[in-house]
């Protein structure tokens, strides 16, 4: 046993209001307790009903380092059951998608189950007969996770039988998620093609940390961005011609500090929050006019300058996805080890919208967070190194200090500059509570 297992006060004592201790990035044993006790407490993004149209189709994923599957049932009901046989523990599905018909069925002894999880025949099963099988687990089939919530299409799921309700745990910051789907003139988004996915050598929270990190776009992406830029000067681009999608783009990461102090950062509680309260580096996008006009056929003019009006940058859904509402984007950091992060960056198309918008979308993606991407380099490179730097001893905490105040509270919503990392004291300070707060009800269900 560890210094940390079966120790909520070791745990809490890491993260203080101003710094956290570096084994929170670190250590495997932390790890190990965050997938048991962080992952499985709270609600996590599973997928998009649109990845499984049909009854069958199913995906899968995982939450945390657990393995599911995310289907579609008989029901029309999205279920997501834990991706292992109740006999010997096979793997069910191996594909990253697919359809499984009316049922599931085991690779290694045929045992077969509804898309739902109920058990549905075993080979054989009157070698069961005379024992006390329908007692045991086994018979229940695969097994669901603890709780399921589609929300406007985004399935989330909490791997624990009771906890936080979905509700309680977002609270308002549903809105950003409500805004992307609003985006839409039909109020629906599909997803756009498979998602982009590569490895990181570093812990999954420093990509959640980066995503509301307004201090580094003018250092770290000089090198990409701020190259881009100058060459564009250069060219001598006629100003009565638009701007080329791509710069609309990148451009707008080599703002300077007061762009990104102005825009404002919003917390809620349970860990999230974000960037672009007043504007964002999404904000001056160009418009399109049949866009415009079948967003007011539907909202009506007011309401739909309220819903384009919001120019939200980067929402964190904690622990581990973000959301970029104004071009219909999401990312997910799935932990696969204290160092090793698997990123998936997912876009989604507005139904109704012209086409337009999902090539700006795409072209977003491609330009900063394919594996081929100019910008998102300079991130992982920053990961990587802070990964090992964290490794160096004497220094053992990391600063979250900047626009500190005393006595924050962080049950409270609240909109402060735009520099500030209360943001990555919220997530920390969530951390915290939701780690100690299962491991000593671990103890207490022990005893």
């Amino acid at each position: 046993m560890g210094r940390y297992t079966d120790n909520p006060a070791a745990v809490a004592a890491l993260v203080q209001p101003h710094q956290v201790h570096r084994d929170t990035y670190v250590d495997r044993e932390i790890f190990d307790l965050e997938m048991k006790h962080l992952f499985a407490n709270t609600w996590v993004f599973v997928g998009h009903d649109s990845q499984t149209p049909k009854k069958g189709d199913y995906i899968t994923t995982q939450i945390g380092t657990q393995p599911v599957i995310m289907v579609r049932h008989s029901d029309n009901e999205i279920y997501v059951l834990l991706n292992r046989c109740p006999h010997k523990g096979t793997k069910i599905a191996i594909d990253r998608s697919g359809n499984t018909g009316k049922f599931f069925r085991c690779p290694y002894h045929a045992w077969s189950f509804k898309t739902n999880g109920c058990l549905l025949a075993i080979p054989l099963k009157k070698g069961y007969a005379e024992t006390d099988f329908k007692e045991g687990e086994a018979s229940h089939g695969m097994k669901p996770v603890g709780a399921v919530k589609n929300h406007r299409g985004f399935v989330f799921a909490r791997l624990a039988q009771d906890g936080i309700g979905f509700d309680e745990y977002f609270g308002n910051s549903l809105s950003s998620l409500d805004n992307m789907v609003d985006r839409s003139p039909e109020g629906r988004l599909e997803v756009a093609g498979p998602p982009l996915r590569y490895m990181h050598n570093c812990n999954w929270k420093m990509l959640v940390d980066n995503q509301t990190d307004t201090c580094h776009p003018m250092v770290a992406h000089e090198s990409s961005a701020g190259t881009a830029v100058r060459l564009f000067e250069q060219a001598n681009w006629p100003e009565d011609k638009p701007k080329p999608m791509a710069m609309e783009i990148i451009a707008p990461f080599m703002s300077p500090y007061e762009f990104f102090e102005e825009m404002g950062i919003r917390t809620w509680p349970n860990g999230h929050g974000h960037t672009g309260v007043h504007h964002s580096i999404h904000s001056d996008y160009s418009m399109a006019p049949e866009y415009w006009d079948a967003m007011v056929e539907t909202y009506g003019e007011e309401r739909a300058g309220q819903i384009l009006g919001e120019s939200r940058h980067n929402t964190v859904y904690w622990p581990n996805i973000m959301i970029k509402g104004p071009i219909q984007q999401l990312r997910n950091f799935i932990p696969m080890g204290p160092d090793k992060t698997l990123v998936e960056s997912y876009i989604y198309r507005l139904v109704g919208a012209p086409d337009i918008l999902l090539e700006r979308t795409a072209m977003y993606n491609r330009l900063i967070n394919a594996p081929t991407s100019i910008v998102g380099h300079d991130d992982l490179e920053m990961y990587e190194r802070a990964q090992e730097g964290l490794h160096v001893d004497g220094l053992e905490w990391i600063n979250i200090q900047r626009l500190h105040v005393e006595d924050e509270d962080f049950d409270e919503e609240a909109v402060e500059n735009g520099t500030t990392e209360r943001q990555m004291r919220n997530q920390m300070h969530a951390w915290s509570k939701f780690m100690t707060m299962s491991m000593t009800s671990s103890q207490e269900a022990a005893e």
